[in-house]
């Protein structure tokens, strides 16, 4: 029997590491908070952000 694991969820930082007037990465569209707490989050939590949370942050950048 063989049992499929998932990657590990990457780091979505791309090194452009400056904060904007809504204390958002400008690189990642992180907060200081979820940067911080990167390391501790699961898998799940990780993938939650990188696929629901940092998409819609990014949308709304562009069209401010």
């Amino acid at each position: 029997m063989s049992v499929e694991t998932l990657p590990i969820v990457s780091t979505p930082c791309i090194g452009a590491c400056r904060l904007d007037r809504d204390n958002l990465c400008m690189g990642c569209r992180r907060t200081l908070g979820e940067i911080a707490a990167w390391s501790r989050l699961d898998e799940n939590e990780r993938l939650r952000l990188m696929r629901e949370v940092l998409p819609l942050r990014r949308i709304r950048h562009v069209r401010a």
